[in-house]
């Protein structure tokens, strides 16, 4: 139970967003009596030592006619003793948190979502299908192709190395090997 101005935070894995029966149901019951706020993931193993990717349900008595989701998932640092562990910045907090009061959305990182929307979805809460995350990823080809030029340069000058190498060996199996280099060529 909440007070009337109350806010109740759930920590679950990320499972509970999406999966279909009971909990399905339960999400839907939440949704339809406009009490989640907010759904916020977290950086992989931010809690508890575990391995696994968590996200915070924000849970206000106050009505909301638009659910804010936050990705915070890339937000963590890299635990040096444990490495499924990460740590959430002071900086990836205060970006939580700063979004969150001020209810803000943020291209790749947050979005106020209304119920309809999720109603199409059919309750999903999986905050890949609502925030945009991909990053596009630029490739410079004449570098690329450059670099496999010299890896081809290089794997050549082997061969041939390897066939020197194999024809001092006058053996029925170093004129196999020659000729299997010689084919892949």
């Amino acid at each position: 139970h909440l007070s009337e101005d109350g806010t109740m935070a759930v920590m679950l894995p990320t499972g509970a967003l999406f999966r279909s029966a009971t909990e399905g149901e339960i999400r839907k019951y939440l949704l339809e009596k406009q009490n989640i706020h907010a759904v916020i993931s977290l950086p992989q193993g931010a809690r508890n030592y575990m391995a696994i990717y968590t996200v915070l349900l924000i849970f206000k008595q106050k009505k909301s006619d638009k659910i804010l989701f936050i990705d915070a998932s890339r937000d963590g640092v890299k635990n040096a003793t444990r490495l499924k562990q990460n740590f959430l910045t002071e900086e990836g907090f205060a970006k939580i948190l700063h979004t969150y009061r001020n209810r803000e959305e943020v291209d790749r990182y947050s979005r106020l979502v209304s119920l309809d929307e999720i109603r199409e979805n059919d309750y999903n809460l999986n905050i890949p299908r609502y925030i945009d995350t991909f990053l596009e990823k630029k490739i410079d080809v004449e570098a690329t192709i450059s670099s496999l030029s010299a890896k081809q340069r290089v794997i050549e000058k082997s061969k041939k190395e390897m066939i020197e190498l194999l024809n001092k060996f006058d053996t029925p199996e170093a004129r196999q090997a020659i000729k299997a280099v010689s084919i892949s060529e």
